[in-house]
C-alpha cells in the first residue's frame, strides 16, 4: 500500500454543484448538431444578443445541445449563442481548472460581475471565432455570473483563474464584445495573421472530430465569412 498525503481527487461541478460520476461527454453534446461557428466580422458577433423570454422550450433545449456539440467538435472550453448565429443570451462551458477540477454548465440571461479588486492576470487567450489565433490578454482573476438554466432554475457561479476568464469571455460575447476588442492594434494584426495561417488546419480538425463523433460536419466558406 502507498500513502499519498496531501492529494485530492479532482471534482466535477455541474452548474457549481459537485457531481460524481459525470460522463466524459456532456449528455447534451451527444444529442446536439454541429453548427458553423461564426467568425469575426459577422454582424451577429458584434451586436448585443437578445434576452431569452421563453424558458423550458424545445427550441432552447436544442440550442443548448447544439452549443455543447459544436464546442466539443471545436475543442473549445466555452461557446456563446451568437457564435453559432443565434442572437440570444446563452452560453455553455466545459473546462478543467488549475486544480484539475472540471466545470460544466450553461447559463441563460447571464449577468456578469467582474471583481475589479482581483489581480490582473495575463494569459494567452483565443476565440473559436478567430480560429487558430492566441494572444496574451490581461483579465481580472475573479468574476461571478448570475442567471438561470434553461428551465428557469437560478444559477449563481463564482469563479477564479481560468474559469473566471472563461465566464468573462463568454458573457462579453453576449454584449457583442470579443476578446479582439481588448487587444492593441498590433495584437489584432497578429491575431489575424495567425488566423490566416492556421484557419484551414483548424477547420479540417473540426471536420475530422465531427465525423469521429458520428456527427454531420459544419460547412465553412474558403475565406472567413466576416470578411476580415
Amino acid at each position: 500500500m502507498a500513502w499519498s498525503f496531501g492529494r485530492r481527487r479532482p471534482t466535477t461541478y455541474l452548474l457549481g454543484e459537485a457531481v460524481d460520476p459525470y460522463p466524459a461527454q456532456v449528455p447534451e453534446g451527444r444529442r446536439g448538431r454541429v453548427q458553423r461557428i461564426t467568425e469575426i466580422g459577422e454582424p451577429v458577433l458584434h451586436t448585443p444578443a437578445r434576452k431569452v423570454e421563453e424558458l423550458s422550450t424545445p427550441e432552447l433545449a436544442r440550442l443548448v445541445e447544439d452549443l455543447f456539440t459544436t464546442m466539443e467538435v471545436a475543442q473549445g472550453v466555452g461557446l456563446a449563442a451568437p457564435q453559432i448565429g443565434v442572437d440570444l443570451r446563452v452560453f455553455v462551458y466545459d473546462l478543467t481548472d488549475e486544480r484539475g477540477d472540471r466545470h460544466v454548465g450553461h447559463v441563460v440571461n447571464p449577468e456578469l460581475e467582474i471583481d475589479t479588486s482581483a489581480d490582473l492576470i495575463t494569459e494567452e487567450e483565443g476565440c473559436l471565432s478567430v480560429p487558430g489565433a492566441y494572444v496574451p490578454l490581461a483579465r481580472r482573476g475573479a468574476a461571478s455570473v448570475r442567471g438561470v438554466d434553461q428551465h428557469g432554475g437560478p444559477v449563481q457561479l463564482e469563479a477564479v483563474g481560468f474559469l473566471a476568464r472563461c465566464f468573462v469571455h463568454e458573457a462579453q460575447h453576449l454584449d457583442g464584445t470579443l476578446y479582439w476588442d481588448h487587444l492593441s492594434a498590433a495584437d489584432q494584426q497578429d491575431a489575424l495573421r495567425q488566423r490566416d495561417e492556421e484557419r484551414a488546419e483548424v477547420l479540417a480538425s473540426r471536420r475530422e472530430i465531427a465525423i469521429e463523433l458520428g456527427k454531420r460536419p459544419a460547412e465553412y466558406p474558403d475565406r472567413p465569412a466576416g470578411g476580415r
